[in-house]
């Protein structure tokens, strides 16, 4: 019996040659799909920058993006900042400040060229192009202002209020008015002083204009018969 256990045994597990032989295939083919893998893949390249103000002050962390956030990172404390692993064609790097305006770069990168991008430069959609070089330099345009400054006390500001004006106007008549009625002809001041009084007694004023009226009609016809009686004297 313990002789043809051991023979079990032996028969069972394999020599040493043929399991050097599958760990050296099983090697071999891990070589072969890494190779083809490495050959095959997609190349990438990273994208690098650097952000700073006009007047070379230090600029807070901010947040960069690719491709309106497919890949995003922050600046460093000098302004840097890269993108890994970017993979070929038109990327737009965008810069998400919200205390200053900085460009717009548009990064181009060429299976063929991957380790040279080609960047555009634009201030804002449609304004000028121009070729900036990598890696990508921005300068802030400009800083943007949420408040208004309050206007001071000015005084001819108040001339411009249309109430003002009706106001001044009416003093100056108030004050002028006197002197007008002084140089007037005595007949024209009781005419000034009727219509005065007119125009404090609405009912008044009627009268006089349905007066007025009527008297015009009435002249009419004694014009005609005026007319008809000097032609009889005539005839």
């Amino acid at each position: 019996r313990n002789n043809s256990l051991e023979n079990r045994t032996a028969t069972s597990t394999p020599p040493p040659k043929m399991a050097f032989l599958s760990l050296f295939r099983l090697s071999l083919l891990c070589l072969t799909t890494s190779l083809f893998l490495l050959t095959h893949a997609t190349p990438t390249a990273p994208i690098r920058g650097q952000l700073r103000l006009p007047d070379g002050a230090k600029l807070n962390t901010t947040r960069i993006t690719l491709n309106d956030g497919e890949q995003t990172t922050y600046t460093r404390p000098d302004g840097t900042f890269t993108f890994y692993h970017v993979p070929p064609g038109v990327h737009l790097l965008d810069v998400q400040s919200q205390a200053y305006h900085f460009s717009q770069v548009k990064v181009q990168l060429l299976k063929d060229a991957m380790e040279s991008p080609k960047c555009i430069e634009y201030a804002f959609p449609g304004a000028a192009k121009q070729a900036t070089p990598h890696p990508i330099l921005l300068t802030a345009h400009a800083k943007y202002e949420y408040f208004e400054k309050r206007q001071g006390f000015a005084f001819f500001a108040i001339l411009k209020n249309p109430m003002v004006l009706m106001m001044v106007f009416s003093v100056g008549l108030m004050f002028f008015m006197p002197m007008m009625m002084e140089n007037l002809d005595p007949e024209d001041k009781e005419r000034m002083q009727k219509q005065m009084e007119m125009q404090q007694d609405p009912q008044k004023m009627l009268s006089e204009m349905m007066g007025g009226l009527t008297g015009a009609a009435q002249q009419a016809p004694e014009k005609k018969k005026s007319g008809r009686s000097k032609r009889s004297r005539r005839d």
